[in-house]
């Protein structure tokens, strides 16, 4: 119960101080590239729940029908804008509105896309014992991820083999450890990685 207060009540606040930045970058997505400033996609929730999941489009218009990973600053459906709001992280703000409808965490297991949640073992399903979070133990180990896979001979390969069986290693350490202590810990970790890469 505490937790969920604690993620209205910082979400909340951080849309309403953000709503110019976040008007901002919604013109910038649109005005650099056809089609609308956000991007909606099927992640499974807690209790294995379809919500859409909200971002700022990063990509061309029919971008993911090429394939659902994507792999750096290479990727070619990856527009200037886009690659900018990836590298800062900046595109994951719209999430804080999954935040307020419940579909979302601040801090949790990232959610992941049906396609990967049917890979998942017994064990690893317990990751969806809790609302998924905007960041998490995960997303700051691995904010590096695109890059890393750019550089596989097979970047699906790798995501499935070694990439999400370690996120989610740290998913179910999350899981089982979670406190408000913690996720004010792993939001301020999150801020300062966002940071120190800009």
């Amino acid at each position: 119960m505490l937790k969920r207060a604690f993620d209205i009540l910082f979400a909340a606040a951080l849309l309403l101080f953000l709503s110019p930045e976040l008007l901002v970058l919604a013109l910038a997505v649109t005005l650099t590239s056809p089609g609308s400033a956000f991007f909606t996609q099927e992640r499974v929730g807690k209790g294995g729940r379809v919500f859409r999941l909200l971002k700022f489009r990063t990509m061309r218009p029919g971008s993911e029908a090429q394939g659902q990973l994507t792999i750096g600053g290479r990727d070619p459906r990856i527009t200037s804008v886009g690659y900018f709001l990836r590298k800062t992280k900046l595109d994951e703000l719209p999430q804080l509105w999954n935040v307020l409808t419940g579909d979302m965490s601040v801090v949790g297991p990232r959610p992941e896309v049906p396609k990967y949640v049917a890979m998942y073992s017994a064990d690893q399903r317990h990751v969806l014992s809790v609302r998924p979070g905007i960041t998490g133990m995960a997303s700051i180990n691995y904010i590096d991820e695109n890059e890393m896979l750019a550089r596989s001979a097979d970047p699906e390969r790798t995501y499935i083999e070694e990439v999400m069986p370690a996120k989610l290693a740290l998913d179910l350490k999350y899981v089982r450890e979670r406190s408000i202590l913690l996720d004010l810990r792993i939001i301020l970790s999150t801020l300062g990685k966002v940071l120190g890469g800009w």
